[in-house]
């Protein structure tokens, strides 16, 4: 693996040990064989796609450059895990101000990914974008996304008025073959679909057609994405947690969630990784907070994420992260060497702090990063690093199948479905009954009693 995972802050004197590992061994394998047992089976089909075939990633390659050709504004409707991928890997990949450099500079669409429905915001898009050279990738996965499928049905309809039968070349669709709303609208009016294995949930679908199609349009390279994201699946097949990041990781979570610590902070230390953390986010707290166990039996389970930006939150939280309770674990993610590093020169003016002459902001970064975790575990709070080499395609595979490794294992861990989310449907119902959608009528005067 090209990442270093360093747990050293992760086992304290009165909280986790190291030989735990070893007492809990049998906990460890049962959890270990849930998962791996799994591996391409119902809701764990996402664990295939990083072995996607040559062809296939050849075809998107080829349809994404056809695509940028032609297009100035790339624009991806999707919510949740149809967008928070994609927006962690654009932000990780692209220049910091993209979309404020000349196409020259960029060499590549300007990208919005509009994952809410703000009427402000989607007003707001039509004001930047000129539609003869904006292409629409629209991203559901059950295809009956309200939220998604309403902002299609307002792009068709200026599409439509602006370029006639023209409009066809400019929508993407991503969604279930055969079924949903989305595919049925799309196959009648002849726009190109690509396809979700069934088994691949929203949350787990960045390396499906939902991020690889929008990445082929922004000329990432996406095999050395898969590459990275097989680097961990295969690292995950190791039984032995100290061969095993996730699922060395997903133990010492779920032991101190036992312990009290129901809160896991996530600090990247680099804009590039900002959301990475909203990524991990929705993984996290989607997938572990559930009402009920395997046996039925209600645990009402799960740990908070938190995100964090180094040094940002430092100035911010770090206060209440060393002196407040003692209910957090962090992971801390660093960067080893930056694309761009920037020295730091001497100012006479400043000679109090010439000490910082001669290094570069890169180096003070992960001085401070490391200064962080050194206060936090000195004040007896847990946690643990994940450092990068760089930020690029295959680090950053590995980096969002770590997460996903680490979701599922923690889920096994404590004995609930991760894959489902139940507790989403309350709020989808609620809506339908509210718009009148029919089949739904006196819905809501039902769910509310029941709630």
């Amino acid at each position: 693996m090209k990442s270093e995972y360093d747990f050293s802050g992760a086992f304290l004197s009165d909280g986790v040990h190291e030989d735990c590992l070893k007492k809990d061994s049998r906990k460890i394998a049962d959890a270990f064989s849930h998962v791996i047992d799994n591996m391409g089976k119902g809701w764990q089909e996402w664990c295939n796609l990083p072995y996607c075939s040559e062809n296939e990633l050849d075809e998107i390659i080829k349809y994404g450059k056809k695509v940028a050709e032609k297009t100035e504004y790339l624009v991806v409707f999707g919510i949740g895990g149809s967008a928070l991928g994609t927006i962690a890997v654009a932000n990780a990949l692209n220049h910091l101000h993209h979309n404020e450099l000349a196409r020259d500079k960029r060499q590549k669409p300007k990208l919005y990914v509009e994952d809410n429905i703000d009427p402000e915001r989607m007003a707001s898009l039509f004001d930047v974008i000129d539609l003869e050279t904006a292409h629409f990738n629209v991203i559901t996965k059950s295809g009956s996304t309200s939220e998604t499928l309403s902002q299609f049905m307002i792009v068709i309809k200026r599409l439509r008025d602006a370029l006639g039968d023209d409009f066809k070349s400019h929508i993407t669709v991503t969604t279930t073959i055969g079924k949903g709303s989305l595919y049925r609208a799309a196959s009648e009016m002849g726009l190109k679909t690509f396809g979700i294995g069934e088994g691949v949930g929203g949350r787990f679908s960045v390396l499906s057609a939902v991020g690889l199609v929008p990445f082929a349009i922004l000329g990432y390279d996406i095999k050395a994405l898969l590459k990275g994201a097989r680097t961990v699946t295969e690292a995950s097949k190791n039984p032995s947690p100290n061969e095993n990041p996730a699922l060395k990781a997903a133990y010492l979570m779920t032991e101190y969630l036992k312990q009290g610590k129901n809160i896991s902070v996530i600090m990247p230390y680099s804009d590039k990784l900002k959301y990475t953390a909203d990524f991990y986010c929705q993984l996290w707290g989607e997938s572990l907070g559930k009402a009920l166990n395997w046996s039925g039996e209600k645990v009402n389970c799960g740990q908070t994420p938190v995100k964090a930006l180094g040094v940002t939150d430092q100035h911010s939280q770090v206060q209440l992260y060393t002196e407040g309770p003692f209910d957090k674990i962090f992971t801390f993610i660093g960067v080893k060497n930056f694309d761009n590093d920037v020295g730091i020169p001497s100012c006479s003016a400043l000679r109090d702090y010439d000490f910082l002459s001669g290094h570069t902001l890169g180096e003070l970064l992960n001085c401070e990063r490391k200064a962080t975790q050194l206060a936090v575990s000195d004040s007896g709070k847990p946690s643990f690093t994940i450092l990068l080499d760089k930020v690029d395609e295959e680090n950053l595979g590995e980096l969002l199948y770590f997460f996903m490794y680490e979701t599922a294992f923690a889920g096994a861990f404590l004995g609930i479905n991760t894959f489902d989310q139940p507790g989403v449907e309350f709020g989808k119902k609620a809506t339908f009954a509210m718009l009148n959608r029919p089949g739904y009528e006196g819905i809501l005067e039902n769910l509310t009693k029941k709630h």
